[in-house]
């Protein structure tokens, strides 16, 4: 990804210099491993950790790498530059190029994930803050983007932690299924290497051993971990629509924080747009671009093919650096978000109790009036609010067929705010606990 939409601890992780280091410790464990196993003389598997300290170059196994066109042996090439020919002739013992590969991949896949996990935790604290601040604060809840009955802002922040509870559950599985190595040599079977080496060597790398493998990790636990990255992705795309939405000049419930100094507009200097969540919904659509890719990879050629290496070179780090930056993005957002209770009073008013349709229908077939007679009657009554601005309790205080089933106080009741509010509490005690 480009530095714009990347946070340094996850572009870390995918620079070749942590690739190498990671192959650089599968090969010096797994040379400790057949050393214990009498595989191969100790005094080899040792003379390997003396590149411990090396910062390999990466220049250089390039330059060898363009001649042997290919790049784990240009990497052992170079580290026999490092620790001698001879004390390096048993590295790579048995092994083969995936075993290394793919070890490595899933190393780096589980500490982007680590990131991924810290960051909705911190978006979940946001969200949390948020919602317990905005408990009591009415506003219109919209379906299909129209009016529909009153909710608070608090519920809307809550449904949003949930879901990104969800999604904090499901990163924690996608990053225990992505969890495993395989160092379990060509095709898969053993046969030049013992099983003791591979579990050694995941032990030391915090994996577990992948139960079978053919010549590679089977790639449905990676499409799983990128199908994770795209929910995720979606989530963050659902919050800010909302936002974006909030924001609307007509509607302004809510909008970005606007800096000190900030401009929203070359041509316009009255603009604050929501530049941030339109930024988060086009990152969404990068992350989820990963995921078709991943799915596809699962089917591969007998015991392998290389079909999916070019396709995880680049998801790999663009999906998780781009999710990472997203989520730290959106949690900074929630945080500074502006919220305009006295907006969302005036938006509720706007169509002079219009929301309260509902309880008025249900009072009136519990009045004894047939559902259909009595959907008639309030819809008649609404549609003056919407051709002709009335006022809805006016209106229905002057309809003789409503009067005829509800007194003046039975309708007045009808239009209590505190009606839509009454189970906050039950709501927030299923999302959060007690």
């Amino acid at each position: 990804m480009i530095p714009r939409y990347s946070r340094p601890d996850m572009v870390a992780i995918w620079s070749p210099e942590t690739k190498f280091r990671i192959w650089y410790e599968i090969e010096a464990h797994a040379c400790d491993a057949m050393a214990d196993l009498g595989v191969i003389p100790r005094e080899n598997a040792e003379a390997v950790w003396k590149a411990k300290d090396v910062d390999f170059d990466v220049a250089r196994i390039d330059e060898i790498e363009a001649v042997t066109k290919h790049d784990v042996i240009a990497f052992l090439t170079h580290l026999a530059e490092h620790i001698g020919s001879e004390e390096a002739r048993f590295v790579h013992q048995g092994m083969t190029s995936s075993d290394v590969l793919d070890t490595c991949f899933n190393v780096q896949l589980t500490r982007a994930a680590d990131i991924l996990i810290a960051d909705l935790e911190g978006l979940l604290t946001a969200l949390k803050c948020r919602a317990y601040e905005h408990k009591e604060t009415v506003r219109i809840g919209r379906s299909h983007g129209i009016h529909a009955e009153p909710t608070t802002m608090g519920l809307t922040f809550a449904r949003f932690y949930a879901e990104m509870d969800r999604n904090l559950s499901r990163m924690r599985d996608a990053r225990a299924e992505i969890a495993t190595g395989a160092i379990s040599g060509a095709v898969g079977t053993f046969a030049n290497i013992d099983p003791r080496v591979e579990e050694h060597v995941c032990d030391q790398l915090g994996l577990v051993p992948e139960p079978i493998s053919t010549q590679i990790i089977p790639r449905d636990r990676h499409a799983a971990f990128f199908a994770t990255l795209g929910v995720i992705a979606s989530s963050i795309e659902n919050i800010a629509i909302e936002i974006r939405h909030m924001q609307r000049t007509e509607v302004l419930e809510a909008e970005e924080f606007f800096s000190k100094g900030q401009k929203g507009s070359s041509a316009m200097p009255h603009k604050r747009n929501p530049v941030l969540t339109e930024n988060l919904t086009g990152l969404a659509r990068l992350v989820r671009m990963a995921v078709v890719p991943a799915m596809e990879n699962v089917a591969l050629w007998h015991e392998r093919d290389i079909s999916h290496s070019s396709v995880e070179r680049n998801i790999g780090p663009d999906a998780t650096i781009t999710l990472d930056f997203a989520l730290s993005r959106l949690t900074s957002v929630v945080d500074k978000l502006v919220i305009y209770p006295e907006n969302m009073m005036a938006n509720m008013n706007k169509f002079r109790g219009l929301v309260m349709s509902q309880r008025v229908l249900l009072a009136l077939t519990q009045a004894g009036v047939s559902r259909e007679d009595a959907y008639r009657l309030v819809q008649r009554n609404a549609m003056k609010v919407w051709e002709e601005g009335k006022d809805f309790k006016t209106e229905l205080l002057g309809d003789a067929e409503v009067t005829a089933a509800l007194t003046k106080e039975e309708i007045e009741e009808k239009f209590d705010l505190g009606y839509h509010t009454k189970h906050v509490d039950t709501i927030f005690e299923r999302v959060f606990g007690e």
